[in-house]
């Protein structure tokens, strides 16, 4: 079996808490010895300062290059700019090239408006004319909640790729073939970047299923069964999730996927075992 490169996910701490936990937890998957790491950023930049911290602190601890997800939905292209020019300054040199959710006062598609990009492809042309940056964007092999179909989706990301796009990162997905249909599609389509796995390790199975309805990510019926009357059973349900996320990233291994995009939720534990079982 070859064994795959890795990535992290990690977001902006809210609270003292949550910082405690993220700091805990960033020095275990450091070890780990990560392609890179990214660090997330709110729609409309509502983490911007708690994302630059987060990289900078990390920066601090080791010299994995860290990546810093960059929306684009309401701001304007001055402002990204100047946002940009900060992050290169500092020593940031991959952009993971997002949209952002899309708030309630906006209808996609975006009307034209040339103070504004309009479509994360014309976000990815812009950021690499100012900088050489490595970029990453986002795929949906599920499709994108605001697509029409998958075959629109499909479409999108392959104008990302053209734009110059280094590699697609998925939404998280819970069942392989549906990841492996999605990646002989966009073949076809005359996609040639790689397109990475994202996984995510479950640490509350109610509250992912929340997240995973948002994202547009289905949730198998043979997982509502596994983790079923587990509710006040957390070692039993952690046993099972390290399990799901274990045969995940091995199968994935096995077929050939040369890295693997894992969503950290600021937690080491689970996501630790997948990396072991595949190193």
């Amino acid at each position: 079996m070859s064994k795959p490169s890795f990535s992290f996910e990690f977001f902006p701490p809210k609270t003292d808490k949550a910082a405690d936990a993220l700091w805990q937890a960033v020095p275990d998957l450091v070890a780990m010895n990560p392609r890179f790491m990214t660090v997330t950023y709110g729609a409309g930049g509502s983490t911007k300062d708690g994302t630059i911290d987060t990289i900078k602190k990390k920066m601090d601890i080791t010299d994995i290059p860290i990546g810093s997800h960059l929306t684009f939905l309401n701001t304007t292209k001055a402002e990204l700019r100047e946002y940009v020019d900060g992050l290169w300054s500092k020593g940031v040199r991959h952009i993971v090239a997002l949209r952002g959710d899309m708030p309630s006062d906006l209808q996609w598609p975006l009307d034209n408006d040339g103070e504004y990009f309009q479509y994360t492809s014309d976000f990815v042309e812009g950021l690499l004319e100012w900088h050489k940056f490595e970029i990453s964007v986002g795929a949906y092999p599920e499709k994108h909640p605001d697509s029409k179909s998958l075959e629109d989706d499909i479409y999108a990301l392959k104008m990302k790729c053209e734009a110059g796009a280094h590699r697609a990162l998925t939404q998280f997905f819970f069942d392989n073939d549906v990841y492996y249909s999605f990646v002989e599609k966009c073949q076809k389509a005359g996609i040639k970047t790689v397109i990475c796995p994202g996984l995510l390790p479950i640490h509350d199975f109610k509250s992912m299923c929340s997240f995973a309805k948002r994202c547009g990510s289905e949730i198998p019926k043979w997982m509502f069964d596994k983790f079923e009357g587990l509710e006040n059973n957390p070692e039993d349900a952690r046993k099972i999730a390290i399990d799901l996320l274990v045969s995940q990233s091995e199968d994935l291994a096995k077929n050939g996927v040369e890295h693997i995009h894992y969503y950290t939720l600021n937690k080491s534990d689970i996501t630790k075992q997948a990396i072991d079982a595949i190193s």
